[in-house]
């Protein structure tokens, strides 16, 4: 019989509601009930695509003994943890308080009055390495709530004190100047694996923030080793495992430091920032690897991840059945040498067998390898070459595509939905590709028609169309409102930067402390133990970091000082942090190199049908620096007039013209498309 999980909309939860488990979405009935029981609460947060979270459902969740226990002894709630970031982020911090680390599926323990009082994160179905069996633990606590009650009160209540008290003050609420900018590229110099690309070693996340941030030093300081890093670790990814060498796309990251095997897991947040990424390497520096990364990225989540509404789905599981009923990570992925010849045959596949890194002994389980590209393979060859690449790829595509798929979560989630909406509508333009505009269109159009409500306010997740429970949190006002700004950017359509402004409107009102901090639940929402607050970077942008951009580039395209001042307000943070820790404000680092002098907005005015207005536009959005903001419009259309850059800007003798600006004091205007380029590369 299926729990109460039955009636979510997550996939997640829905994973789990055929389970013995009697399990209860977080609700105040769920804490009610604990209340009315006398019994304390298991807090289970994960999501659909974790591999350790399918690991510990089957050993445990699914056993009927386990199940038991577990709901004679305690109230059960299951959280999908990229639907509630923020009941995820106050019980990961007291986690990572209490033992150092952190990881998911995350197990807590609660009293009635949701204040936690044990951690953990996986625990095996039988003691393991030192780690307790899950059910030595159910049992250590149940015995721990009924004989020491109050010990585990005055933990509970000192734990939920200490929670509360950890606001987030700094001295100085402005962003950091060169001296640390500076300080953070030495600190990341530093950390930079020269062998190998990206920082740190294993496992070896793609840092994709902190190669936005060195893009913008480059192009700022003209500072070689910042590109150097950038490249390195670009071409490094591009070539190793955690790339799709068959149909693009990024896996989660990988577990060693030479990025070889990945963790299978496709995530939408990361692809979207990495197609960027590789868009403006290859506006930096014209890499043809760099390009081809960027469309393929952009492909595989249209392909791959868009859903029938228009919207992105948010991931791909690692997991999959590798042909005999056996649910394996990256089955469907990885090859060996026998399975080339079967598809390929003999000649072929020794040729791809070398292309692509693959061995009698593998890289991977079982004598298998996972594809890669070593340095030297893949470049431009002999038209005989290019052909028998294309074949042989297209052969190997179409035998993976037999193999069993990967479960998809297709719930879409609105600030990763607005991180893609502006990766595909730079990478269309860029590359001349107006269907990823339009993809990126399709999906601005959903955030807009089901993600805000009737009083304006964001919804954070929807799926086949519908709009989930949850509130958006500031991340998902801060990357819809970039990614609308980067939309209205390449279309003209002044509509998107209208939305995109009222999304910030929210961010200043119901996030923004008046000493300028920010949180990451509005000040309306749900309360928790505690208001979380988090301004460094992790797998995506955090909210503090990606409003300082959104409401920067908002204050470009506007002249608003008052959200110009905000995000450097908010930049202030990055200070404090940009020589400590820049691999984790990286997103931070890159809005304070658009702050450093303001970032340089273009205004191009011009028939949308003229060849000039078209050469003009896309030579602004080739050649100015990244944090530049760029409008397009007609000459004196209502649409124009609504833009402040564009107001006033007349043609230059009847011709489409583009006027390049700072603070919007604006230089002598120009037609000609090469006098443009100079003046925005000058």
């Amino acid at each position: 019989m299926a729990n109460r999980l039955a009636d979510e909309t997550s996939p997640y939860l829905l994973q789990h509601a055929e389970n013995p488990v009697d399990w209860w979405p977080w609700s105040e009935a769920a804490f009610a009930e604990a209340r009315s029981r006398g019994v304390p609460v298991l807090l289970s947060v994960g999501y659909a695509s974790c591999h350790w979270c399918h690991v510990m459902a089957h050993e445990s969740f699914e056993d009927e003994a386990t199940a038991e226990y577990l709901n004679e002894h305690f109230v059960s709630v299951k959280v999908d943890r990229e639907e509630r970031p923020d009941v995820d982020s106050v019980y990961m911090e007291a986690v990572q308080a209490a033992t150092g680390q952190g990881g998911w599926p995350m197990t807590v323990f609660l009293n009635p009055e949701a204040e936690p009082f044990y951690f953990g994160t996986y625990f095996p179905p039988a003691p393991r390495h030192g780690m307790p069996s899950f059910r030595q633990v159910l049992e250590g606590v149940a015995t721990a709530w009924d004989e020491r009650r109050q010990e585990v009160a005055d933990v509970a209540g000192r734990i939920a004190r200490d929670l509360a008290n950890r606001g987030i003050r700094y001295e100085q609420p402005e962003p950091p100047g060169p001296e640390e900018l500076a300080g953070a590229l030495l600190e990341l110099t530093r950390d930079f694996d020269s062998s190998r690309g990206g920082f740190g070693g294993a496992p070896k996340f793609p840092p994709s923030m902190a190669l936005e941030f060195l893009l913008r030093h480059h192009a700022r300081t003209g500072a070689e080793g910042a590109l150097e890093m950038v490249e390195r670790t670009c071409e490094a990814m591009a070539r190793g495992g955690v790339y799709d060498q068959l149909a693009g796309g990024f896996a989660r990251y990988s577990v060693d430091a030479g990025w070889v095997v990945p963790h299978f897991e496709k995530m939408l947040y990361d692809n979207a920032l990495l197609c960027r990424v590789y868009a403006h390497v290859w506006r930096a520096t014209g890499s043809e690897l760099a390009r081809r990364v960027a469309l393929e990225t952009a492909d595989f989540m249209v392909r791959e991840l868009g859903t029938a509404q228009g919207g992105f789905a948010s991931a791909l599981d690692a997991d999959s059945d590798d042909g005999s009923g056996r649910h394996r990570e990256g089955a469907y992925y990885v090859w060996t040498p026998a399975e080339l010849s079967e598809v390929l045959g003999e000649e072929d596949a020794r040729w791809a067998a070398e292309r692509y890194g693959v061995t009698q002994q593998g890289t991977f389980e079982e004598g298998a390898s996972v594809l890669q590209l070593p340095a030297g393979e893949g470049e431009p060859g002999g038209e005989e070459d290019e052909e028998r690449a294309a074949s042989v790829r297209e052969r190997l595509l179409r035998a993976r595509e037999e193999r069993p798929r990967p479960e998809r979560d297709d719930k879409v989630v609105a600030a990763w939905n607005g991180l893609a909406v502006a990766a595909l509508a730079e990478t269309g333009a860029y590359f001349g590709r107006p269907d990823l505009v339009e993809a990126a269109t399709a999906a601005a159009r959903l955030l807009a028609e089901v993600h805000v409500n009737g009083d304006g306010r964001l919804v954070r997740t929807s799926r086949d169309g519908t709009a989930g429970p949850s509130a958006g949190v500031l991340e998902d006002y801060a990357d819809v409102a970039e990614g609308l700004m980067s939309l209205y950017s390449v279309t003209g359509e002044a509509s998107w930067l209208e939305r995109a402004g009222a999304l910030l409107e929210t961010v200043l009102v119901h996030f923004t402390a008046p000493d300028g901090t920010l949180y990451d639940t509005a000040d309306d929402a749900e309360v928790l133990i505690r208001r979380p607050q988090d301004p460094t970077d992790s797998a995506t942008p955090s909210g503090w970091t990606a409003a300082a951009q959104a409401l920067l580039s908002y204050a470009a395209f506007t002249g608003r000082s008052r959200h110009r001042e905000a995000a450097e307000r908010a930049l202030g943070i990055v200070r404090a942090l940009a020589a400590r820790a820049p691999r984790f404000i990286g997103w931070g680092l890159a809005a304070a190199e658009a702050a450093l002098d303001g970032p340089r907005e273009v205004a191009v005015v011009g028939p949308s049908a003229d060849t000039v207005t078209s050469e003009l536009h896309r030579t602004a959005l080739l050649s100015t620096a990244p944090g530049a903001v760029v409008a397009l419009g007609e000459p004196n259309s209502p649409a124009a007039l609504d833009v402040p850059l564009l107001r006033d800007r007349p043609l230059l003798d009847g011709r489409p013209t583009a006027y390049v600006c700072r603070n919007f004091t604006c230089d002598a205007p120009t037609s000609d498309r090469a006098v443009l380029e100079r003046a925005l590369r000058g």
